[in-house]
């Protein structure tokens, strides 16, 4: 399989504002990768244990600052399980490889349109089986704009480590949503309402699950709106996502 994308897949991504590669990474890398959260996962709970780790919560939810990585907890009180862990490419090998990998790589580069890309952050996601929480509809760029003065060359690609499908809430997008440019935030009470994106601002009939087999590539754009519901299943729901900048920034 070609790394790059198509010329049919690189014009659904700017019309769309996703694109979908299935099946990109084989079973036995699969496993390789779900070992690796497994056990960056079982680190990140050594390490919020930690003397200087700083605790602290938003709307309910548990964070915990450990250095420059965080680590959310599921959305629910008293949660145990780890919902995200960001940046996580330092805490595993294989991780750290995918980083470079050029099944990510050489498409970003189209993308971001630029022979060289870096890395700008890796998010591991956890939705564990019947208790993993959803997320909000939402763009990446409100949480990014102070730190990049041209976030919409911030494409991800998001790495299924298991088949998602609506049970198991998978990614929702909501299709050309890119290109209404950067939305208003909510208004309401939460603390954290500003990075959720204005309901009023989409409509969510347009949504688009992105139901997949385990081992698929999603990329798709900053300023899409994407959000995602609870798994109500009795299987995990996996993955890494990867957000690539020009490179030397």
């Amino acid at each position: 399989m070609k790394a790059r994308l198509s010329t049919s897949e690189f014009v659904h991504y700017r019309r769309h504002g996703f694109v979908v590669k299935e099946q990109v990474f084989s079973p036995v890398q699969l496993n390789a990768l779900r070992a690796a959260a497994d056990a960056a996962v079982a680190q990140a709970r050594d390490m919020v244990r930690a003397e200087d780790a700083r605790s602290y919560v938003l709307d309910g939810n548990r964070f915990v600052d450990v250095g420059h990585i965080t680590v959310q907890f599921e959305h629910h009180a008293q949660a145990q399980d780890v919902r995200v862990i960001e940046p996580v490419h330092e805490l595993h090998a294989a991780f750290e490889r995918l980083v470079d990998d050029a099944r990510l790589v050489q498409p970003m580069c189209q993308l971001v349109g630029v022979d060289r890309v870096s890395l700008w952050t890796a998010k591991l996601n956890v939705k564990g089986p019947q208790r993993g929480s959803g997320f909000a509809w939402h763009q990446d760029s409100p949480y990014w704009i102070h730190d990049n003065h041209d976030v919409e060359r911030l494409p991800n690609v998001m790495l299924n480590f298991d088949d998602s499908s609506v049970a198991n809430g998978c990614l929702r997008l909501i299709p050309a949503s890119h290109k209404l440019g950067m939305l208003p935030g909510c208004s309401d009470a939460r603390q954290l309402a500003g990075f959720y994106t204005d309901p009023a601002c989409f409509d969510d009939n347009d949504q688009v699950a992105v139901e997949v087999p385990a081992g698929s590539l999603v990329f798709f754009d900053p300023l899409v709106v994407h959000g995602s519901s609870a798994n109500t299943s009795k299987r995990p729901r996996r993955g890494i996502i990867l957000t690539y900048q020009p490179a030397d920034r």
